[in-house]
């Protein structure tokens, strides 16, 4: 196997580690960073909509692209957004579970039943038929996943059909009760630490690969209170033991391959696992990083039937995602002050940044994670008092 193709939201990390392992790979993405330009034998972009829903993938389109690419593909691999494709549709191998296990592991009212039955601490679920029964206070966040964009808090009843007018209008909708059924989950709001852990399976075993630290909201990062802003691996607690045992069980519980994560809440009482994310996490880098693995390389043995030794790690590997505060445009300054970083993710000159968009990532690497955190601020603060400055001239 030589030639892959990688379809996804944002496939930089994926392409960039394929490459590393001596693949010919070629990338449909949404961004086309520069740094996954670098990696790919050759890229093109994934059209979609900048609104909160999973990627639907014009099939015809895709292997129109696929003919243009000019190789003979020996597998696709599916990124963030299009975990749900039909594999069918294509010749070659899909190196990803099937859309069936997929589709469970994603479906938060079934995952809340299957914890249930397996006696696996997790928070309420509620249905909107039962809103008169809600304990507030409450997340509300769209049923599939957002990177935590579109999770809003609600506190009583009339705050919480304000956050369901809210996305709807999201959705170009007015409030539909019955469309928000099937596209929100209502849960406890909890408190403790956002957590995760990274696992690589077989058809007949699990492997926890690392157990990691999750940014969640980091103001330096994102105004946004629940943005998914990166990670630190390894994530050091006493719970991290229970936290892999579960996970594994989950894992093959959903019959699930290859690289997939459950993410937890580190709380007094216990490890609560919030969701199973059954693809490559964005805690992809930090891994790599810390645990020297190659993940891509990683994932392919799984579908060989084989896991690599559990690794060590070697250092706290951090990344932190930069979200813009405003509108950007990626002029030949702004471009240079990102790449005078140590990060990835690159934005091409020539294009736009919307408001609360993902704009780069910074990465750190150090033998505690005080200092790590402390790298990723002054990194982003350099970042962003270029961005404050290159805005005051310009309207001045």
């Amino acid at each position: 196997m030589q030639n892959i193709l990688v379809i996804g939201y944002n496939n930089r990390n994926i392409v960039c580690s394929a490459r590393r392992a001596g693949y010919n790979v070629c990338s449909i993405d949404a961004f086309r960073s520069l740094d996954l330009q670098e990696c790919a034998y050759a890229s093109a972009l994934l059209e979609h909509k900048a609104e909160p829903k999973l990627i639907e993938l014009d099939v015809s389109k895709i292997k129109a692209q696929m003919v243009a690419f000019g190789l003979e593909f020996d597998a696709i691999v599916p990124g963030s957004g299009t975990e749900m494709f039909d594999h069918n549709c294509f010749s070659c191998p899909v190196l990803a579970s099937s859309p069936e296990n997929k589709q469970k592991a994603s479906n938060k009212k079934y995952l809340s039943k299957r914890l249930e039955a397996l006696s696996i601490s997790h928070p309420n679920f509620y249905s909107l038929d039962e809103i008169d029964a809600i304990e507030y206070p409450v997340i509300v966040k769209p049923a599939f996943s957002s990177g935590g964009l579109f999770n809003r808090i609600a506190r009583d009843k009339q705050e919480l059909f304000s956050v369901l007018v809210n996305l709807c209008s999201l959705c170009h909708r007015r409030l539909d009760l019955e469309f928000m059924a099937e596209t929100v989950v209502i849960q406890d709001f909890l408190e403790g630490i956002p957590s995760s852990v990274s696992l690589l399976s077989t058809k007949k075993e699990a492997l926890s690969v690392a157990v990691n630290e999750q940014l969640i909201g980091i103001p330096w990062l994102s105004r946004l209170p629940f943005a998914y802003c990166g990670n630190i691996t390894p994530f050091r607690t006493d719970q991290a033991e229970e936290m892999e045992a579960l996970a594994e069980e989950l894992i093959l519980d959903f019959k699930l391959l290859g690289s997939n994560g459950v993410d937890f809440l580190v709380t007094e009482a216990g490890p609560i696992v919030l969701e199973i994310n059954p693809r490559f996490q964005g805690s992809f880098d930090t891994i790599e990083k810390a645990m020297n693995i190659n993940l891509f390389e990683a994932h392919v043995g799984c579908f060989r039937g084989e896991l690599p030794s559990k690794p060590k790690a070697n250092c706290f590997a951090a990344r932190g995602i930069i979200y813009s505060d405003r509108e950007l445009f990626i002029d030949r300054q702004l471009l240079a002050a990102i790449l005078r970083e140590k990060g990835a993710d690159i934005p091409p000159q020539g294009t736009n940044v919307w408001p609360d968009w993902f704009l780069t990532s910074l990465f750190s690497c150090t033998s505690t994670r005080e200092d790590t955190i402390l790298s990723l601020e002054k990194g982003a603060k350099r970042i962003k008092t270029f961005i404050e400055c290159k805005t005051k001239i310009s309207s001045s």
